[in-house]
């Protein structure tokens, strides 16, 4: 019971200084916050800071992988016999509700320190969810983890331009965008009948 106390304990540390770097972002360049900044806006000790990260760039990194994370989360799969597709609407809406967030990790200065490894999570996360949809079929003509890194830099691609404009087409329109870039190659690769439900 004390190991998952201090679990939870140390996940609302976390949370707390990936907060307060994520709001700091919002008011000042990433080069200028410093540990001192993050420690004081989370109201937590320097000792805390470093007995979960050793810099401001890991916590920063440990911020973007939560955010993945969530973005990954909302996009669904689906498709019955061979059909397959890859519903992007839930990840534009749910960064449509969370612009900020999204706007402080697009525009923030520390963004591009992070785009190879959210590149990489995003991709992993795709290609997790394609593989079961994938049992019983013949070999993709690309493999899997090359269509996942192209899907995702396509998805990422698109989410950033949409935030750059300040989301000028709703996310459905978005979805519809990403369906005709991307999908019907990945489904030709697949082996999957593009015309199918």
């Amino acid at each position: 019971m004390t190991d998952i106390r201090h679990d939870r304990r140390s996940q609302r540390t976390q949370q707390a200084l990936i907060d307060a770097l994520l709001a700091l972002l919002a008011e000042k360049l990433y080069d200028e916050i410093t540990i001192n900044d993050i420690v004081n806006r989370a109201n937590v000790g320097r000792s805390t800071f470093y007995a979960h990260y050793q810099t401001k760039d890991e916590l920063l990194k440990s911020g973007f992988e939560r955010a993945l994370e969530l973005l990954a989360h909302h996009i669904s799969f689906g498709g019955g016999d061979r059909g397959l597709r890859v519903d992007t609407t839930p990840l534009f809406r749910h960064a449509q509700g969370h612009y900020e967030l999204y706007r402080t990790l697009v525009w923030g200065s520390g963004f591009e320190l992070l785009t190879r490894d959210g590149h990489a999570a995003l991709s992993a996360r795709l290609q997790e969810c394609l593989e079961p949809h994938l049992i019983g079929m013949p070999e993709p003509t690309v493999p899997l983890p090359v269509l996942s890194h192209s899907l995702a830099g396509t998805l990422l691609i698109l989410l950033k331009w949409w935030l750059d404009h300040k989301m000028p087409y709703p996310p459905e329109r978005m979805d519809a965008f990403f369906q005709q870039l991307a999908m019907p190659g990945a489904q030709r690769i697949l082996g999957v009948d593009p015309g199918r439900p």
